[in-house]
């Protein structure tokens, strides 16, 4: 009788959690910041740079340590947007550009969520309507893309940030000094209007992309120079966000997730070394090689801390490999959304990683990474095989001489080059030769990716282009100065 009456009371649970899953779905915070290195943060090792509210965070939730993002920052925000690599999603004029122009028929996942009836809201750089600060698609900016607010700028901050409310530009070459403040004070006002229905907050940070600066408080207060001063303020406000939920009584029913859209700028630094002098404007990868605009592990593996009481297991790490592409169709399933069916979508549901079922976690999954349209390598557990490439290769161009990153890491493979990340996370040392298995298990991954989503020498039969074409393209369609770049 008594295990009768435990068996009712469980099923009772499970019901009641059910039902309340359904009228109660989750409440989604993203923080992306632009160029923030992987060791730029106190709990992934910074010796120089407070992150107390990062810390914190990761105390109270999970900290990835194998978390990707793609290797600069507009192809970045494709992905995260859209759960797809860059390769993949289609753009305006059938032109595969350096910062995706996303097609209006992609779907974001602000678009997903808001099928749910969730309140959308997007504040800081956008950057998928052009790579420019004014001469954009004003049709494909955020409140054309699912988004009912934003407040942000066009793109990145490389000579002015203009500032937008919505569709009208409110401050021309804005105070960046003031940006990160005025981000997060419009994230709070925003969950705390919409705090009674679920609500989406994206905040991509203006910042630690060079060129700097910080408010008065935080000027002049980091071991690390400026940059360090950037990143403390921004942990001041992750911070501040995260208290705004407490304080609303909304923390057992958010997720809130912190991260990076790709490795840290080195061309700031002296000599192009990872960043570690107070006057480094570029950041660190720690034990990572190279940086931003490379798929070594510095230029792509970010830092990421996942909070969300009661559901992400505090004190947690998990090791698992785990994408940006991975957070539309995960926040998809946790409210109940419908992952867009009539196209490949390459994130995968994680959501046994996010509540610390690390049993369930898929051992054949594979990462590839991609610079520009070209396929350079692709990791499955703790192997990484490099690809075979020229020094220069033509499919990475513009970045094929790449000024960005250290002249060691300007390098060719004339053989697959692999790599055990679990023993060598500095990629320094070739182990083909002792596991000749291992490299064609990977090859053959590479060679199904290249015919599933392509290469710089050809398309992938699921590349997306949804205007009407005359013929199909059988190589990518770069814009025609990378085209001249093939030729050189």
């Amino acid at each position: 009788m008594k295990n009768q009456i435990y068996l009712f009371l469980l099923a009772a649970m499970w019901i009641t959690t059910v039902v309340y899953a359904a009228e109660h779905p989750p409440n989604f915070v993203i923080i992306f910041t632009d160029d923030q290195g992987y060791e730029d943060v106190g709990c992934f090792g910074s010796p120089d740079i407070r992150t107390p509210r990062l810390d914190e965070m990761a105390e109270q939730g999970m900290k990835f340590t194998s978390f990707y993002a793609q290797p600069i920052c507009g192809p970045s925000r494709a992905a995260l947007m859209t759960g797809c690599y860059p390769m993949r999603v289609a753009e305006r004029g059938h032109t595969k550009q350096v910062h995706p122009i996303l097609h209006e028929d992609e779907i974001t996942i602000a678009e997903v969520l808001k099928k749910k009836g969730y309140a959308t809201a997007c504040f800081g750089k956008w950057d998928l309507a052009k790579h420019v600060q004014s001469g954009f698609f004003m049709d494909l900016f955020p409140t054309r893309q699912g988004f009912d607010y934003f407040y942000g700028t066009p793109t990145s901050n490389d000579r002015v940030a203009n500032l937008y409310r919505n569709e009208e530009l409110i401050e021309p070459d804005t105070n960046m000094a003031t940006l990160t403040q005025r981000y997060t004070d419009e994230a709070i006002a925003f969950i705390e209007q919409n705090q009674k229905q679920p609500f989406f907050v994206y905040i991509p940070h203006t910042m630690p992309h060079t060129r700097l600066d910080a408010s008065a408080k935080f000027k002049g207060k980091s071991q690390r120079g400026l940059y360090g001063d950037v990143i403390e303020e921004i942990d001041f406000n992750v911070g501040r966000i995260l208290d705004a939920i407490n304080n609303l009584k909304l923390s057992d029913n958010t997720y809130v997730l912190f991260t990076s859209d790709n490795g840290p700028w080195l061309i700031k630094n002296k000599d192009h070394a990872d960043g570690h002098l107070s006057g480094d404007h570029g950041g660190s990868a720690g034990p990572l090689r190279s940086g931003k605009v490379s798929t070594f592990e510095g230029g792509v593996r970010v830092p990421a801390i996942l909070w969300g009481p009661g559901r992400v297991p505090a004190k947690t790490t998990c090791d698992a490999i785990a994408t940006t592409m991975d957070i539309l169709p995960t926040f998809a399933a946790l409210s109940g959304a419908e992952v867009p069916p009539d196209r490949v979508i390459d994130g995968e549901d994680i959501r046994h990683l996010v509540h610390g079922e690390f049993d369930q976690v898929n051992p054949d999954k594979a990462y590839f990474y991609y610079l520009r349209v070209h396929l350079q390598a692709v990791r499955q557990g703790n192997w990484k095989l490099h690809l075979p490439r020229e020094m220069n290769p033509v499919g990475a161009a513009p970045f094929s001489r790449n000024s960005h990153i250290a002249p060691d890491d300007r390098v060719g493979f004339e053989k697959p080059f692999l790599v055990d990340l679990e023993a060598d996370i500095g990629e320094t040392t070739d182990v083909s030769e002792q596991h000749p298995q291992v490299v064609q298990r990977l090859l053959a991954l590479a060679e199904n990716m290249r015919d599933d989503l392509g290469d710089f020498d050809r398309v992938g039969k699921n590349m997306r282009f949804f205007d009407p074409l005359e013929q199909r393209p059988t190589q990518p369609p770069v814009p025609p100065s990378q085209n001249r770049s093939r030729k050189n």
